[in-house]
């Protein structure tokens, strides 16, 4: 299949390359999709699938902190850095031209002249991006979601909400997912177009847009990780979506979920996520808040009955969340969903999206949730997105600590070997990159480093993790320090068949218990040996994988 690039002309096929050099980071240092680590490929491994949300519906807004500044390939819309980028960009009317287009003589060039080549002319910074016609002249940048009639040549960014504009935005998405050389990808119904005036309006034109995303996925081999429904992003849900005080508002958001595992199974989507950050509460004082689990339960119960009666395969996920957007969770992480699940009977129906970087918000270890639905045989996704606590909470980073995620990747990869047979079996599960790349990197090349920054973040990690397993020190020290309980009376306890009377009784014969140090420096020690391997460590060591 021949790659598409009509969108990022200058960016090819990323490509492994451990012997690359630091400036040269158009290339995967760690990733090798086709390497072998205990028994499977990296890609089986890892199934690395981008978020079409983050990728391609955030455009450096900070949400209600500050005006757009992504720069989108493409893009003479809606955007300040577009237009301020360099004051001679513009004509004495406002309007962005392409410097390509002209002869400037003997003045300045842009400051990105390393991208292109500028010959004997002035260039542009993002003419590999923009074809505008003969004029040289791009339309005015227009309000915010105002949109215009298209016109020969325009990008597929114009910042308006019109059905082209989203048709435009998927060809170029694709086109990122195929350069990236990933097999899955990861979307919701609102990614595909935008809400119309009317429910059928709505309908026909996701109908077309599915269409659409079909025919992609056959050309270039894709498919969804999972699909979702935006439950979130209208005005409608304000006040949530399943929780929400008026039951209109929630009959709507259960129609739209039943239209979107219509087009998940449409589209073979491994699974089918559920994601409610406004379903919360502000002020307990306006909420009935037993009432308001209980009809989640009720759209999980529907949802499950509807996927068995359409006859779709794919696993249904829920993704806990903390705290944002300003309100409290009822599903704020992984204890307090499957408790939930539990109570409506239902832990066995769904399994846990886990987002390591909320967890961190939370003041919680970057692994805790990974580890906590793991340990119930609940986790199925995990995300790869990170979080900067310092930095007001920002979440939704491009992850770069590896000692974090080869925590991760140890739980992950022990869940799936079956030494510790948790979550889902082997060929489910996966890794989203649902990050994005920071406000202030606003070109589009920047995309591909935030991507090609966490992939290998996580390849390494998922290296890391390997030698751990198959040298086998941390599992036997966990042995050892459970030791106590395989036989006599710590038997009894392990497998709960003693009383509060005959723990009594055996402290009455056998007296005050003896304690041990837990090494915790030592283990910690032991784990950057796996992480920071030494110098003297040979090359080509693999720990057996």
């Amino acid at each position: 299949m021949a790659l598409m690039t009509k969108y990022f002309p200058s960016v090819n096929r990323i490509e492994y390359r451990p012997d690359a050099g630091p400036e040269d980071n158009m290339v995967f240092c760690h990733y090798n999709p086709t390497e072998t680590i205990h028994g499977r490929t990296m890609e089986e491994w890892l199934r690395f699938s981008p978020c079409y949300f983050n990728m391609f519906r955030y455009f450096g807004t900070d949400d209600h902190y500050g005006y757009r500044t992504h720069i989108r390939p493409w893009d003479e819309g809606y955007s300040w850095t577009a237009r301020h980028y360099g004051r001679d960009s513009y004509d004495m009317s406002g309007n962005y031209m392409d410097k390509s287009t002209y002869d400037v003589g003997k003045r300045s060039m842009s400051p990105h002249r390393s991208y292109v080549d500028v010959g004997k002319r002035s260039m542009s910074p993002h003419r590999d991006y923009v074809d505008v016609g003969k004029r040289g002249m791009s339309p005015p940048i227009p309000l915010p979601y105002v949109g215009y009639e298209d016109r020969k040549g325009q990008s597929w960014e114009n910042g308006s909400r019109s059905l082209s504009n989203y048709k435009r935005r998927m060809q170029a998405a694709f086109e990122f997912f195929s350069k990236l050389g990933v097999r899955y990808y990861s979307a919701s119904d609102r990614d595909f177009a935008p809400e119309g005036e009317t429910w059928k309006e709505t309908n026909r034109m996701l109908e077309e847009t599915a269409t659409m995303a079909c025919n992609l996925q056959q050309q270039s081999g894709m498919r969804p990780l999972y699909f979702a429904a935006d439950l979130f992003s209208h005005p409608r849900y304000m006040n949530g979506a399943a929780t929400n005080p008026e039951f209109h508002v929630f009959a709507y958001a259960c129609a739209q979920v039943k239209r979107a595992m219509d087009m998940a199974k449409r589209l073979q989507a491994e699974n089918f996520v559920f994601f409610h950050p406004r379903d919360g509460y502000q002020n307990p004082l306006q909420r009935q808040i037993y009432r308001d689990i209980q009809h989640l339960g009720h759209l999980y119960r529907m949802a499950a009955q509807y996927k068995d009666k359409i006859g779709y395969k794919g696993h249904l996920l829920i993704q806990p969340k903390p705290f944002d957007p300003l309100r409290h969770q009822y599903e704020s992480d992984a204890m307090s969903t499957m408790q939930m699940l539990r109570h409506f009977g239902m832990e066995r129906t769904y399994k846990l999206y886990i987002k390591p970087a909320w967890s961190r918000m939370m003041g919680r270890p970057y692994h805790h949730d990974v580890y906590m639905a793991s340990a119930f045989r609940m986790l199925g996704l995990v995300d790869t997105a990170d979080s900067s606590p310092e930095i007001n909470g920002t979440s939704d980073i491009c992850a770069s600590n590896v000692r974090d995620a080869t925590i991760v990747m140890k739980c992950y990869m022990e869940q799936k070997t079956g030494s510790f047979k948790s979550g889902m079996d082997y060929g489910h599960g996966g890794f989203t990159l649902s990050c994005r790349v920071r406000r202030e990197s606003f070109e589009p090349r920047d995309m591909f480093h935030g991507m090609i920054l966490t992939m290998d973040t996580y390849a390494c990690a998922l290296k890391n993790a390997a030698r751990i397993i198959s040298d086998g020190c941390f599992a036997e020290n966990l042995q050892q320090r459970y030791i106590s309980y395989n036989s006599g009376f710590g038997e009894k306890l392990d497998k709960g068949s003693t009383s509060l009377e005959e723990c009594a009784e055996y402290i009455r014969n056998h007296g005050d218990a003896q304690v041990y140090s837990s090494h915790h420096e030592q283990n910690e020690q032991m784990f950057n040996y796996y992480v920071y391997p030494s110098a003297k460590k040979p090359s080509g060591y693999s720990g057996q994988i």
